[in-house]
């Protein structure tokens, strides 16, 4: 696959992830309720999310409160919090970088090695964002499947996995693709400069005619 191809596709693919972090971490619906046992009241549905509670009654009127204390939450959530800011600054900033490396960007043009450095650290930024989605999302999965299955809360208590959760799986494989067509490229041997302009233009330099020739020969 050519480069300039990659780095567009990783582009796409990291963008893709951007939005799916982002509608992750603002979605609330993290954690439902489960429809089990006694509990057959279908018509309210409890989604518990990263910011706040919503109720809804009848698929038509939906109510949502934001969680009033930091400290009273339980431990996950508040790392869940952390994290999920965390990825989304990660991957919106890996994106900014990596328009500095592309080839169709005139910044550092002429200079491989200075560019594939850059789309190289690019990549590192989308895989830190990747493990910052895939922690939160599966340590709160794991809460659910254990407290789902604790014998000592009832049927009202226990929660199934929402479609946030699944919807963080899946972006956190967009960002781990989109890390892995950055990463994924070899270092050019001749290192070159870190100059906007290429020496070889400055070599090429000639006097306009009509000026005086300032250096003197001996």
């Amino acid at each position: 696959m050519p480069q300039g191809v990659s780095e567009i596709a990783a582009m796409c693919i990291g963008l893709v992830g951007l939005i799916g972090a982002a509608a992750t971490t603002g979605m609330p619906m993290w954690k439902v309720t489960a429809f089990i046992g006694e509990n057959i009241i279908v018509m309210e549905t409890r989604w518990e999310g990263l910011w706040m509670n919503c109720y809804r009654q009848a698929n038509i009127r939906m109510q949502c409160k934001v969680y009033d204390s930091l400290l009273f939450l339980p431990a996950e959530l508040q790392a869940s919090r952390g994290l999920m800011c965390c990825s989304v600054a990660l991957a919106g900033l890996g994106l900014l970088v990596a328009l500095a490396g592309m080839r169709c960007i005139s910044c550092l043009q002429g200079n491989d090695w200075a560019k594939t450095v850059i789309l190289m650290v690019a990549g590192v930024m989308q895989l830190l964002a990747c493990f910052c989605v895939i922690i939160p999302v599966s340590w709160t999965g794991h809460v659910i499947i254990r407290d789902f299955y604790n014998p000592l809360l009832i049927d009202a208590q226990r929660r199934e996995l929402g479609e946030a959760l699944y919807i963080g799986w899946v972006t956190a494989a967009f960002l781990f693709a989109s890390a892995l067509l950055f990463l994924c490229r070899r270092l050019p041997r001749d290192k070159g400069s870190f100059d906007v302009y290429h020496p070889d233009h400055l070599l090429n330099y000639k006097p306009a005619p009509g000026y005086p020739n300032m250096m003197r020969s001996a």
